[in-house]
């Protein structure tokens, strides 16, 4: 089964599992201002990961920023968070003023076009404060988001748009996987920004 919620505001998923979308936060101007600043200040790199004992350098790239050198490890990658910048700065304030959440750290993401994506996973390192809020900021190109249960299986989707904002907290890294499904449709790049909490 495959439920579609766009509600604003309202939880994409159920029970103690929290997933809301505030829609687009910030203005045309904005938008374009932050995505073209975050394509030439942020410092990114492919990806090289560990999958079935291979070494795979990823497509899409990534950055990895934080308020203090904090340690980020995925897939057998371990990153080093480098200083905000004025623009992760001004963006994590908006943020954190409209889901009224604190965050200390952000993993940002490259897609090129939408022959990149994002496989199924949780984000549930340890690093990260359990059941803390993860905010998901996207610029650039739509994009199709899903959610699976882990256990029933059930797909719940949803829209991310250019400048908008999804707040993931609650039990929903324990109870359900997500995805960025590829889409031969999309020739446009996207950049998605996810506000996290790391352990201090």
């Amino acid at each position: 089964m495959d439920l579609f919620d766009q509600s604003l505001n309202a939880n994409l998923l159920t029970g103690a599992s929290i997933a809301k979308s505030h829609g687009i936060i910030f203005s045309k101007d904005e938008i374009e201002t932050f995505f073209n600043q975050l394509a030439a200040e942020i410092a990114w790199e492919n990806d090289e990961i560990l999958i079935f004992g291979k070494k795979i350098t990823t497509k899409r790239k990534t950055a990895w920023y934080g308020e203090k050198p904090f340690l980020y490890t995925y897939s057998h990658t371990t990153k080093i968070a480098l200083p905000w910048t004025e623009t992760l700065n001004e963006i994590k304030n908006k943020v954190e003023k409209i889901s009224n959440e604190k965050f200390n750290s952000c993993l940002l993401n490259l897609y090129h076009d939408g022959n990149e994506g994002m496989g199924w996973h949780s984000d549930d390192e340890k690093m990260i404060v359990p059941k803390s809020a993860i905010a998901s900021v996207s610029f650039g190109a739509t994009r199709k988001f899903v959610f699976k249960h882990k256990k029933d299986k059930v797909q719940v989707s949803t829209i991310l748009e250019n400048g908008s904002l999804l707040v993931m907290k609650g039990e929903t890294q324990i109870d359900w996987l997500h995805s960025l499904p590829k889409s031969l449709k999309i020739k446009t790049p996207r950049i998605n920004l996810t506000f996290r909490t790391i352990v201090e």
